[in-house]
């Protein structure tokens, strides 16, 4: 008895359509798991071979395109059933160059082509699979391609950024305008003379940056990339291959592969690691679906109707919980790091996924090595089809140690929910939000000077380490800080919003947590004020590299920041006893003013107690201090490492809407 027999014999039949795939999660469990790797094509020039996992197939059958998005196949070729599930065929020729695609038979009923679930190289818009021997698409050198140096996640600053929006603009002084060659160019520079791409990302001194979804995913049209188009790409066909709109030629896949890795290589050389924004929590849809194609229902959630459920709020939900759907999400990271050196993750909705995947893949990465850094949105867009106590959402986060998380407490209490982007919070000047504040300054963690139940959203601390929580103010999912400060303060000044500006970011790169700081946000980018821009044209999402003369006091304040972050380990413990130890929070009189000391932190330099004092009131304030002498380094909207000055006594004045940070020997 083959192995569909014995699954039918214990399972109702499978229904074909997506309208009327209904089933519990059960039915689900006789399923086999696939031995060894997912891999679905090995090639070499004397033969190749091909794989498919599809247990519950009547048959299936390899089709052979001399294109990748033209004519019929030319040759159509019949798959065995193995032992596991998968299907397997072999073409003793050279096939190199040529495209494929599988279909699926079900209770009689071809379910259409599909390029398979774990596709490596694609045609254009990624409708077929293509052979390809990787080793040739590596550029250069990239043999010899090394992980730039990181010791501890502590020292972790991220620069997230969408392909198009950091170098469409015509003034960029960038060749390869929304590619990922974009950023292998030295020696740009904007019109007015500033530093653009690739250098402007080592002058302001982040090492790491998040690029967007850049896999293949749906809502751009790679055949027609002269018309222009956007999309920030959280919409997933094929998973594994580097999306074609920022290739040079889409058509050609090893091009799109080669480009991708000549990207990471030129960050590499800038001693910029570089995360990738994976989203293994929903697909485009289900019917067009690889997924779909390949094993109906088995890689989705249903809910207790039998329909599928949708926590992504995209339509649908993925299964991590399924043994190869876990298999396949570890795979794939493991693709990334393996054949593009990708040196970290952020997991769209990572509160979809179940905890045991999660861990899995952190088990999996550090195997090959520690330092690749991990982080998710703690959330889903709705309830998933697990209890709460299995899923990756924040409030788990102590049961994921080794993985991140990004923290709305301290986001949400600086300046506003998510919900109402008029509503405003601690920046301008509302009550009652600092202890939310506090709470991501000591990086979520157990400390005794938090009263967890004044936090805005937890009522405890979830992270084991500070460096479980990603420290924030805005990303691209919402409005920019430029745009909210603007919205929650109509009144305000250009000058008053920039001081504001600067503030906020003084929080989050002071905060024990893991810095993380939007594109454009260091040179005051707008989005015209809309919250969502995930297709809005250019002339929305644009970052203006006219911004960086025009702010140039913003960027110089954030580029210091960082180089304080960096000279001075009291800001980076990254360790929850230490902080505790070090970190002592000062009295104050009344709200909206904070202040904190690093104490006896003797760390080899003269910075053995710092200051640090934040003031949203529209007026001068007084915070007590230890007695001492101190020497400012930051104060009224100018960071000096070097100094700005020195302060003696016991109490000490912070300038209206601004930081101060000084330091004793």
């Amino acid at each position: 008895m083959n192995v569909k027999n014995v699954i039918l014999a214990s399972i109702v039949t499978t229904a074909i359509s997506c309208q009327s795939v209904k089933k519990n999660s059960s039915d689900f469990e006789n399923y086999p798991v696939r031995e060894g790797e997912l891999t679905e094509l090995e090639y070499s020039p004397a033969e190749t071979k091909f794989f498919l996992w599809s247990p519950m197939a009547d048959e299936v059958k390899v089709l052979l395109y001399e294109s990748g998005h033209e004519g019929s196949a030319y040759q159509t070729i019949p798959m065995q059933m193995g032992t596991d599930g998968t299907w397997s065929a072999q073409v003793e020729e050279d096939l190199n160059g040529k495209f494929y695609t599988f279909n699926v038979k079900m209770n009689g009923q071809w379910l259409g082509d599909t390029p398979g679930i774990m596709a490596k190289a694609v045609g254009v818009n990624g409708r077929r699979a293509a052979i390809l021997d990787l080793s040739t698409t590596n550029p250069e050198g990239w043999d010899e391609d090394v992980r730039p140096a990181l010791d501890n996640f502590a020292d972790v600053v991220i620069y997230e950024m969408h392909h198009r929006d950091f170098s469409i603009d015509s003034l960029s002084g960038i060749e390869n305008k929304g590619k990922f060659l974009a950023l292998t160019e030295e020696g740009t520079k904007s019109a007015e003379g500033e530093k653009t791409g690739i250098d402007h990302l080592k002058e302001l001194g982040i090492n790491h940056v998040h690029i967007l979804p850049s896999y293949d995913y749906a809502s751009v049209d790679e055949s027609n990339l002269n018309k222009a188009q956007y999309n920030w790409g959280y919409d997933p066909v094929n998973y594994n291959v580097p999306d074609g709109s920022y290739a040079t030629d889409p058509y050609n896949p090893a091009v799109r592969i080669k480009e991708f890795k000549q990207m990471v290589q030129a960050l590499h050389k800038a001693g910029i690691r570089v995360i990738l924004d994976v989203v293994y929590n929903h697909t485009f849809d289900i019917k067009n679906s690889n997924f779909e194609k390949t094993v109906p229902g088995y890689f989705y959630r249903f809910n207790e109707k039998g329909n599928y459920a949708d926590a992504s709020g995209c339509g649908n939900e993925t299964a991590s919980d399924r043994a190869m759907m876990r298999k396949y999400m570890i795979e794939s990271v493991l693709h990334w790091v393996n054949e593009y050196h990708i040196d970290g993750f952020r997991f769209d909705l990572m509160g979809i996924h179940d905890l045991e995947t999660m861990n899995q893949i952190r088990a999996e990465l550090n195997q090959i090595d520690p330092s690749i850094f991990i982080y998710g949105e703690g959330w889903a867009a709705s309830a998933p089809q697990l209890s709460q106590e299995e899923l990756a959402m924040k409030a788990n986060a102590y049961k994921m140690p080794g993985i991140a998380v990004f923290c709305d407490e301290m986001r949400d209490g600086l300046r506003g929910p998510f919900s109402d982007d008029h509503d405003g919070a601690f920046l301008i000047g509302e009550s009652g939000h600092e202890m939310s504040i506090m709470y991501g300054l000591v990086g979520c963690i157990e400390h005794p000077q938090i009263v967890n139940d004044s936090v805005n959203y937890s009522q405890k601390p979830w992270a084991l380490q500070p460096t479980q929580m990603i420290s924030y103010v805005s990303c691209h999912d919402d409005m920019c800080l430029a745009d909210r400060i603007k919205a929650t303060t109509p009144d305000a000044t250009e000058e008053e919003r920039a001081a504001l500006h600067k503030l906020a970011e003084t929080f989050v790169f002071t905060s024990q947590g893991v810095p993380f700081i939007f594109t454009g946000d260091e040179v005051l980018r707008d989005k015209k004020g809309v919250h969502n821009s995930y297709n809005s044209p250019d002339s929305i999402n644009t970052v203006e590299w006219k911004n960086k003369s025009m702010h140039k006091d913003v960027f110089n304040y954030i580029k210091n920041l960082i180089a304080l972050r960096k000279a001075h380990p009291a800001f980076r413990m990254g360790d929850a006893e230490l902080v505790r130890k070090h970190m002592e929070f000062l009295p104050v009189e009344g709200s909206n003013l904070i202040a904190f000391m690093l104490k006896d932190h003797a760390n080899g330099d003269e910075w053995k107690d710092i200051v640090v004092a934040f003031n949203s009131r529209p007026e001068t304030a007084m915070v007590t201090i230890p007695p001492g002498e101190y020497t400012i380094v930051c104060k009224d909207g100018t960071i000096n490492l070097n100094g700005l000055g020195k302060v003696k006594g016991k109490e000490v004045s912070v300038p209206a809407r601004s930081a101060l940070i000084m330091y004793r020997k």
